[in-house]
């Protein structure tokens, strides 16, 4: 399994979610020193709202260290994951063009109610129509929260090109399973891997509304810490299915310095490395 290794801008992201708390350039001079295959981009660094030109710049900052950008979320209203979260699927346009500019065939998407899912339908026709691949990341407080509904809205968008980002700390705070099996299900959809690290706890320290459960309380763990995600059972159902496409750090660190965004890349990449044989 030779897995595309992704570094997320998420990892400097404030928790506003609007924007980056070191530079651009920087973090991206730091996933080529560290081992990266390519970054994954959101709008806290270059988005809808960015203008064209500067996306264009940020393309060949990251080709210019031998990178690609592995996914695009245009648009800060799908992160934040709230009721607007799927404005972007009624005007599709704006995101295929950041995408685009970027050099990158892929974006993420936001579905919170099954009236969401006609407009996600016509936004793949028009994504189809210029190449583009739509998913949607497996999240709580949306319809992708269950394996089997998850499964079913796929099926009822029906579009080759809208597809999945298979995370396993969200489907274990909805009380799925994420191991080989689910994975298997899973893998004619998978469009991308996201990887973070949740530890369920009643008496937890943060909590996420989900559709299925109610609030769930957890810990935030770094993504090589054992006690949340089995992540030998995340590697070795991507080996079971042969997955060979990208594996993306996503963790919520909020890291405020250069030296510190360098020691974290590092270790999860030399983590990956080790688990991904």
């Amino acid at each position: 399994m030779a897995l595309k290794l992704s570094l997320s801008v998420r990892i400097v992201e404030a928790v506003c979610k609007t924007r980056l708390q070191i530079p651009f350039e920087e973090l991206v001079d730091i996933a080529a020193q560290t081992g990266y295959d390519a970054v994954c981009m959101r709008a806290s660094a270059g988005g809808v709202q960015t203008p064209p030109e500067e996306l264009c710049h940020m393309r060949k900052i990251v080709e210019a260290r031998g990178l690609h950008i592995s996914m695009v979320t245009a648009d800060s209203k799908v992160p934040l994951n709230g009721d607007d979260g799927p404005d972007s699927l009624r005007d599709i346009g704006p995101s295929l063009d950041v995408a685009e500019a970027l050099g990158c065939n892929l974006i993420r998407v936001c579905l919170k109610k099954d009236e969401d899912i006609p407009y996600a339908r016509e936004a793949a026709k028009q994504a189809a129509d210029r190449g583009i691949r739509l998913a949607h990341q497996c999240h709580t407080t949306s319809i992708f929260e269950q394996v089997d509904q998850i499964i079913a809205n796929l099926q009822a968008i029906g579009q080759p090109n809208f597809g999945l980002i298979y995370e396993p700390a969200n489907l274990m705070l909805c009380g799925e399973s994420y191991g080989t099996d689910v994975l298997r299900q899973l893998a004619p959809h998978m469009m991308n891997v996201y990887i973070q690290n949740h530890q369920v706890d009643p008496e937890g320290p943060v909590s996420l509304p989900t559709y299925c459960r109610g609030d769930v309380r957890f810990h935030h763990l770094p993504v090589r810490e054992a006690g949340g995600v089995d992540t030998s059972k995340v590697f070795s159902g991507l080996k079971e299915i042969g997955w060979a496409g990208h594996f993306t750090i996503h963790q919520a660190e909020g890291i405020e310095t250069i030296d510190e965004a360098r020691s974290y890349a590092l270790r999860c990449a030399e983590f990956v490395r080790r688990n991904e044989v």
